[in-house]
């Protein structure tokens, strides 16, 4: 499994792709130097997840992503190109998020929001 943690509100504005061009306007400082050292390795500023294994259990990449945002989504499968970023984390250009399995939050303010965008998705909240 795929985990990305995001605030919703940044959601609310991409739905339904992700994907990094769309906020450089909002980076900042180290923000700014990491884009440029990805731009640099990989030609892109991919889209991060983590990546549950054997070692690195579901659970902890939720509580991970969580502190990037209110809100996780859960991938079985990413669509191509991967790039592996770190041990445990990958990076894809652009990331389609109905094709999550799963959305945890800590939010209860979106439960009709989520329904409405994604159909079917299995919300558990935090």
């Amino acid at each position: 499994m795929f985990f990305h943690g995001i605030k919703w509100e940044y959601v609310r504005e991409a739905y339904p792709l992700l994907s990094p061009r769309r906020s450089v306007s909002r980076k900042r400082g180290d923000q700014l130097a990491d884009r440029f050292h990805l731009l640099q390795q990989f030609g892109l500023e991919p889209v991060h997840l983590l990546e549950a294994g054997p070692d690195y259990p579901p659970e902890r990449c939720v509580r991970e992503c969580l502190s990037f945002g209110d809100t996780v989504f859960a991938f079985e499968r990413l669509e191509g190109p991967l790039w592996q970023l770190s041990r445990h984390e990958v990076g894809v250009e652009v990331l389609d998020v109905r094709a999550c399995v799963r959305i945890y939050t800590e939010r209860t303010d979106t439960a009709a929001e989520i329904r409405d965008l994604f159909p079917g998705v299995l919300v558990i909240r935090d």
